[in-house]
Order: C-alpha cells, then sequence, then structure tokens
C-alpha cells in the first residue's frame, strides 16, 4: 500500500512503500497541564526527512519501525 507525503519544498506529493517509512510519536504539555500525543509517519526523500500525521488507529495498524524522537 502506497504512502503519500507532500514536499513542501518541491510542492509535489512523493509515494513510499511501507517498507520505507517509520512512525514516531510526538508529546507536548499543554497549558492546562495535559499531555498530548501526535502521531506521525516519516520518510526520508531527497535527503530531506518528510512527516505525515495520522490517527492513532492508522499508527497502531502499521507493522514498521518506531522511531525515537530527539
Amino acid at each position: 500500500m502506497p504512502f503519500s507525503f507532500y514536499d513542501v519544498k518541491t510542492r509535489k506529493m512523493i509515494e513510499f512503500s511501507e517498507k520505507e517509512i517509520s512512525k514516531i510519536t510526538y508529546k507536548r504539555r499543554l497549558k492546562s497541564g495535559a499531555i498530548q500525543y501526535r502521531y506521525a509517519l516519516r520518510a526520508a526523500y531527497d535527503n530531506r526527512r518528510l512527516t505525515k500525521f495520522c490517527s492513532k488507529k492508522d499508527w497502531d495498524r502499521l507493522s514498521v519501525p518506531v522511531e525515537v524522537p530527539k
């Protein structure tokens, strides 16, 4: 199943296979003190990292490597 990522620099949609992507979770604290999680898919293209945010349901469904945020 191909995944489409938008490359902002070239303004084009780029297709990736499931083997070329990884998944990552971003965590942040809101003003109210609650913690928010964002789920994303990442892929490398032309020496750049492309990110596509997705739902937790889609994130859990994929069996690809999990990236650790820096």
